[in-house]
């Protein structure tokens, strides 16, 4: 097994964000459910901690386990799927994810609904050798601009005769003037942060794995009508595409510069975005037609992007 990281890090969302760390062996091979079923040569020693946002403690797939309540964790989020299958459990596996984190709250305390989440870093040691962390797209306040997006495009299209515009963005309008674009300059600044986030990390937990993950791919890949549970302007499809992108960019690029690895969610997910069909989705729109919180993975997605990882971690072995 190996003891360092194999970083392969080449160019991700509330909504939330990822980061993964973990120590493994195994072999590779698929099973009938579809997903990965790969078997490990050998056990793998935790501790592994999870970090994150919503994207990672996945609300409203199951009801919310661990501490505080308000964090909303999923049994079935994608730490909990990648713990399974790499036999780790009790003091070995600790998900200390929270919805609605940003940057500072690996740092701070998180006030919820429900209780207060102790800074999630605080979860990790010299003993830990497995952490994920997904953070970023609180930061930038992607799921609110989703949500105005999705309003405008609703109003675009009641105006419009249900038209579009091709190029028409009128959402994007309110982010980006000239060559002032608000999105980007968030992006930037958390950036900043998870750097300083990556530094101390690997402070406290020196022999750990880590691997940035990025988020799955929320919208197709072209200006199509999302429908009626996503209303948006072909042109507003395109903005926030990008920006998506632009985020995940920025994970893959900090996490070089750091010298971990990075797992890309966003590629395998393509094909599954918000705006798919009910039963191929990892994404629920606006209007979740599967459990899942709104323009959050469901059940799907999370086994998606625990396969991702567990792909990305066979591959640095």
């Amino acid at each position: 097994m190996k003891t360092s990281v194999q970083a392969g890090v080449a160019g991700l969302l509330a909504c939330g964000t990822l980061l993964t760390v973990v120590l493994v062996a195994r072999d590779g091979g698929d099973d009938s459910d579809g997903h990965t079923g790969i078997a490990y040569s050998s056990p793998t020693k935790g501790p592994y901690v999870a970090l994150g946002d919503s994207y990672t403690a996945a609300p409203g797939i199951t009801d919310p386990t661990g501490t505080p309540a308000g964090c909303d964790r999923s049994s079935g989020n994608y730490p909990a799927l990648v713990a399974a299958e790499l036999g780790l459990k009790g003091r070995d596996f600790r998900d200390v994810s929270c919805s609605g984190a940003t940057t500072t709250d690996l740092t701070g305390s998180q006030h919820t609904d429900d209780g207060t989440n102790s800074p999630q870093l605080r979860a990790i040691s010299s003993t830990t050798r497995l952490i994920t962390i997904g953070i970023g797209g609180n930061d930038i306040g992607f799921s609110s601009m989703i949500k105005r997006c999705v309003a405008m495009g609703t109003l675009y299209e009641m105006t419009g005769s249900g038209k579009y515009i091709a190029e028409d963005a009128p959402c994007e309008r309110n982010y980006v003037n000239g060559d002032s674009d608000a999105v980007k300059a968030k992006i930037a600044t958390a950036g900043d942060r998870l750097t300083r986030i990556l530094t101390e990390v690997g402070r406290r937990a020196p022999e750990a794995r880590v691997y940035v993950v990025s988020y799955p791919a929320l919208l197709p890949s072209d200006g199509a009508d999302c429908g009626r549970d996503m209303s948006l302007a072909p042109g507003d499809v395109t903005f926030l595409r990008e920006k998506e992108q632009q985020l995940n960019s920025m994970l893959r690029q900090r996490a070089s510069e750091a010298g971990v690895g990075y797992v890309d969610t966003y590629t395998p997910s393509k094909d599954h975005n918000a705006c798919t069909a009910k039963d191929t989705r990892w994404i629920e729109p606006l209007v979740p037609q599967n459990p899942a919180a709104p323009v959050h993975p469901n059940a799907r997605g999370e086994r998606g992007m625990a396969d991702a990882v567990l792909h990305t971690l066979k591959s640095a072995l």
